[in-house]
């Protein structure tokens, strides 16, 4: 049988890391006066479950093959979450293990959806703490969207790997190399994004939970009215600028660091994502211009309204400044549409990402041409690089399987009791990994509170689905993958 060791020896150190991180809320909590230790208890026994990983697991040589990949990927997610959600349990909100662990996987897998009733009136430290693990969990999907997700070859990531080598063994050294600097470019999107907050108008708190929750993709934020809450027009520029950022191939910053300058022009992906965000903010201000009867509001306003919502639900950040739901049945619809696309792969951004619909789009009018041409040879290539039949079935099968996954969750939530509109749009946001679902009870003005435990559970493991590409974790549920 093969060791695991290596395996339960990251999540140990990530646990470490994991529970260094809760101190810094703890700090906050010391600095407002709350009357709750609650963080310091939950560091004290996360850093010792992770001593205790670490200890239990040491060897001469760490080498992760593939089937430890696909085991690695997922348990450390639902470790992280399982952890993460310990400071819910132990804080004043009188949260039930439901909902703890419900925000917790809300938070790193960077959704966005919350059981909290009133954000204003809630602990700092609890808010603090929302920010980090949505922090944590943006760096942390980029480093395994760019170096083990396309090792394992799950839903057409492999297009997107640093080197040619197929080697899982290769995973450890090459991801310690390439996350420093993703880290680095990371620490300094947040700092600035930061920066421009605090000079716009937020207190030092705000803009620093913002910043952390913008440039991750993840839309929690301190006040219940979201980014509407501080009614400053250059403020949602500003988030709209680094949600951008965060959307972008964080190999794409890698590449104009070693010096392709143009690689930001030169990408197809990028542009196709640019394409998307002129083409949907458009089609919002026309909408809002000629159906919308807010008449107070001038043409620049509207275009601002319509960009920052656009950029918001695409990416899958889920920050609001107005109620979308009352702009009538189209904006639903639409705002549904995007949740689905999301941004690019190997970015912090969620959903199908644009580069499956172009490549899909590419597939169609190959097959168009055949049909028309039927002696000339077509060959599918996607920014310069050859794609064979295989990896474009490997492209429908995702594809394909994310719509029957979303229609399946859509019908075990409508089985616990939710609405209709509630149940699509709650599997949506979740799969999407956006936030805020649609109408009354989980829209845009309201929370996942109120919703049967059972469902926050559906919802919890359709957001570890959405998160982590479907396949690194439905192959846990394949006898075969654990016969040796």
């Amino acid at each position: 049988m093969t060791s695991n060791k290596t395996v339960f020896f990251i999540i140990g150190t990530l646990l470490i890391v994991l529970g260094f991180f809760m101190l810094i809320p703890y700090g906050v909590q010391l600095f407002y006066k709350e009357n709750s230790h609650s963080f310091l208890s939950s560091s004290f026994i996360t850093i010792l479950i992770g001593t205790m990983f670490v200890l239990a697991n040491l060897q001469e040589k760490y080498q992760l093959n593939l089937k430890q990949t696909f085991f690695f990927s997922t348990f450390t997610w639902i470790a992280i979450a399982f952890f993460g959600s310990i400071p819910f349990v132990l804080s004043d909100l009188n949260f039930s293990f439901s909902d703890s662990f419900f925000e917790s996987m809300s938070g790193i897998t960077t959704t966005g959806s919350t059981v909290i009733v009133d954000l204003d009136s809630s602990p700092k430290s609890i808010l603090l703490w929302r920010a980090i693990m949505q922090w944590l969990g943006g760096v942390g999907i980029i480093v395994m969207a760019i170096t083990v997700l396309p090792l394992l070859k799950v839903g057409g990531m492999q297009l997107f790997k640093i080197e040619s080598s197929d080697k899982p063994e290769k995973i450890l050294p090459r991801a310690t190399q390439v996350a420093f600097i993703i880290i680095s470019i990371y620490l300094v999107l947040t700092f600035s994004c930061a920066f421009f907050y605090k000079i716009l108008g937020m207190n030092i708190f705000d803009s620093v939970a913002h910043a952390m929750t913008t440039i991750a993709t993840g839309g929690f934020s301190t006040h219940n009215q979201s980014i509407g809450y501080f009614k400053n027009s250059n403020i949602e520029i500003v988030a709209t600028i680094f949600i951008i950022s965060g959307s972008i191939p964080f190999i794409s910053y890698l590449k104009f660091i070693k010096g392709n300058k143009k690689i930001f022009f030169q990408d197809i992906q990028i542009r196709g994502l640019v394409y998307l965000f002129i083409f949907s903010t458009l089609i919002m201000f026309l909408y809002l211009l000629f159906n919308n009867n807010d008449n107070d509001n001038l043409l620049i306003e509207k275009i601002r309204i319509a960009s920052f919502n656009v950029v918001s639900i695409l990416s899958g950040t889920g920050y609001v400044t107005n109620d979308f739901s009352l702009w009538g049945k189209f904006p639903l619809i639409f705002f549904l549409f995007l949740m689905f696309v999301g941004g690019c792969a190997g970015s912090t951004a969620c959903g199908i990402k644009i580069f499956r619909f172009q490549l899909l789009f590419l597939y169609v009018n190959n097959q168009i041409k055949k049909i028309i041409y039927p002696n000339n040879i077509f060959i599918l290539k996607y920014n310069n690089q050859k794609i064979t039949d295989d990896y474009m079935s490997s492209i429908i099968i995702f594809i394909f399987a994310y719509l029957f996954i979303f229609i399946l969750t859509a019908m075990l939530l409508s089985v616990t009791g939710l609405d209709f509109l509630s149940s699509i749009s709650g599997a949506a946001t979740s799969i999407s990994n956006v936030g805020p679902g649609l109408g009354e009870v989980i829209g845009p003005n309201g929370n996942f509170k109120s919703i049967p435990e059972v469902s926050k559970w559906i919802l919890s493991f359709a957001m570890l689905l959405g998160r982590l590409e479907l396949f690194a974790v439905l192959i846990l549920f394949f006898p075969s993958f654990w016969r040796d």
